[in-house]
């Protein structure tokens, strides 16, 4: 059916507002149901009213819109969650040369008793805050309904993260990791008591495939251009990041650390297309990687520590693609990231050899 979404533009925003066909179905007064996945909003009410999806982005909504423009907000939001997921879903599936697990993703999640604008991805076990509901055990994507305006968009626009592909790519990405690297080794335990926490190349990971599908280093430009280029939280992908800056596991931040790894990957994928190279042979390389890191070899505490070194998944990258590997191994080294060696050890190797210049 048809359907308003945004789709991505390379520019700083939340893209190109326009109509596409959507192979989905209105499965409820607030949910959408495809092949790949299922698409609920968690505050109630009837948003989807109407036979097609070409709804209005009404700036985001939130409190200060009225009730038609909240209503409209989010059935868009719902609509454009729906085509992100599924095109980042069939994006990996088509490199993987089979379909992942269904994906639920559930939008104003965590929005009583105050607002959440952010975004997790979580899977049955216990986690905090405690989920109000089962969750599926292929895993879900919650979305919150908003807690702020974006800053310095001129207009006011409410920062609804099912409006932001950025946030709805990078939650998906946690999925197609679990899938296939399964950082966590979570194959290992029971259903029921999985591990929802994200290591540094999960989220490094997840980033990259954000920026391969938006289309831009800058993935959180919208919503963090308040934020200058060179500060780690805007996690720009262009910049040069190495193990130099990796934060001790005392003292770790997943995402930051996880910034080294997108920031290599994303130079080694620029350099493959400089040879002449395809992004898409290099995309293929990186999910036959992690599937390749996801094979089971040992216990559950050895899985977790050696999926969580940067030399273990480059060593699967390279054996990946031979034709590519010489050109990766030279990005990736350039990012002080080898082939052997602990993380602190690559650390140690790097610190204070360089430092975060943009690159183009």
């Amino acid at each position: 059916m048809r359907a308003a979404v945004y789709l991505p533009d390379g520019g700083v925003g939340p893209g190109r507002l326009a109509e596409v066909e959507l192979a989905a179905q209105i499965a409820g007064p607030a949910e959408l149901a495809l092949a790949e996945v299922t698409v609920c909003d968690e505050r109630g009410g009837e948003p989807l009213h109407r036979p097609d999806l070409v709804y209005e982005p009404a700036a985001g909504g939130g409190p200060l819109a009225g009730a038609e423009a909240e209503r409209q907000a989010r059935a868009f939001g719902l609509t454009n969650a729906a085509y992100h997921a599924q095109r980042a879903l069939r994006f990996a599936a088509d490199l993987l040369g089979e379909p992942l697990p269904h994906l639920v993703v559930r939008v104003g999640a965590h929005s009583s008793p105050s607002r959440w604008g952010g975004g997790h991805y979580r899977l049955p076990g216990d986690v905090s805050p405690p989920e109000p509901y089962p969750v599926a055990p292929t895993g879900e994507v919650h979305l919150g309904g908003g807690r702020a305006f974006v800053p310095g968009t001129g207009a006011p626009y409410f920062n609804a993260p099912a409006h932001n592909a950025a946030i709805v790519y990078h939650e998906v990405g946690h999925h197609i990791c679990r899938h296939t690297a399964d950082f966590r080794a979570n194959r290992l335990r029971p259903p029921d008591d999985q591990h929802s926490g994200k290591v540094a190349l999960d989220e490094g990971t997840a980033d990259f495939l954000t920026a391969v599908l938006l289309g831009t280093p800058d993935i959180y430009g919208w919503h963090r251009r308040h934020i200058p280029h060179w500060d780690p939280r805007r996690r720009r992908l262009d910049a040069r990041w190495t193990m130099a800056f990796l934060r001790p596991r005392s003292s770790g931040h997943a995402h930051a650390n996880g910034t080294i790894w997108a920031s290599a990957l994303w130079t080694a994928r620029c350099r493959v297309l400089a040879d002449d190279g395809d992004g898409e042979r290099f995309d293929r390389m990186l999910l036959r990687a992690l599937s390749g890191l996801g094979r089971p070899e040992g216990t559950v505490a050895d899985e977790q520590d050696r999926r969580n070194r940067f030399s273990e998944l480059l060593r699967e990258l390279l054996a990946a693609d031979a034709a590519l590997a010489p050109t990766v191994r030279a990005a990736m080294a350039d990012h002080g990231i080898h082939p052997e060696g602990g993380n602190a050890e690559l650390r140690a190797r790097m610190r204070g050899t360089s430092t975060p210049a943009v690159t183009t």
